[in-house]
């Protein structure tokens, strides 16, 4: 994503995959040259928020190819926990193994990378992770996940990747989901006011990042 990605209007609460929580989520826009949207745009944008959230609830087939930014965020007292992201949809595709590879670097969203931002230092599998704003990456598997913490937040796919600049990498199993999701979705899960968890869930996987603020 460009160091300038505007911050945007219209905040919508998305379901949560596991139907228990609901997580909040902005519309944020594409990456934009120009510090002004017009009126059309912004409702184009308003738009796509909605009907991301329709198609995932099953109320509308999903037909839009695009893939448009979105941001899921949750707060843990004083700390604030962003995830940025593109939202691409299902739309019949095969997507594990298919559009997503098992066993390489995935840029875990569509375009730019996702960039997940603590506003306070957090604790992440026994690794202390300074507040910022940081590349999330994921390694697919069919019985386990790998999920990444990267310093490179600020580059297109997984083009740039680099493991050296890795913050923490964990493993985890993947959770097979009831519902099928049609649109990728990230949530703040809280557990806490100091607990949380970052998830990803498509098609029916879930997977998540526990972390505690320090």
């Amino acid at each position: 994503m460009k160091n300038t990605l505007l911050a945007l209007l219209s905040a919508t609460m998305l379901f949560s995959c596991g139907g228990e929580n609901k997580q909040e989520n902005t519309e944020v826009p594409v990456e934009a040259e120009s510090e002004e949207l017009s009126n059309l745009e912004k409702e184009h944008l308003l738009e796509r928020a909605s009907y991301a959230d329709s198609v995932n609830a099953g109320l509308t087939e999903d037909t839009f190819k695009g893939s448009a930014r979105r941001e899921a965020s949750g707060s843990f007292g004083d700390a604030t926990v962003t995830v940025n992201y593109g939202s691409p949809g299902k739309r019949g595709r095969v997507i594990w193994n298919g559009l997503v590879s098992y066993d390489q670097v995935w840029v875990s969203g569509s375009h730019w990378a996702t960039a997940v931002t603590f506003s306070e230092d957090v604790v992440i599998n026994e690794v202390e992770v300074a507040e910022g704003m940081y590349g999330f990456f994921t390694i697919p598997g069919r019985e386990e996940w790998t999920l990444i913490l990267n310093k490179n937040y600020d580059q297109h796919l997984a083009d740039a990747y680099e493991e050296s600049e890795d913050v923490v990498r964990i493993n985890v199993k993947p959770v097979e989901l009831e519902q099928e999701i049609q649109r990728l979705t990230y949530g703040v899960e809280k557990v806490s006011d100091t607990e949380g968890a970052i998830s990803l869930s498509w098609d029916q996987v879930k997977v998540s990042m526990p972390f505690s603020i320090k």
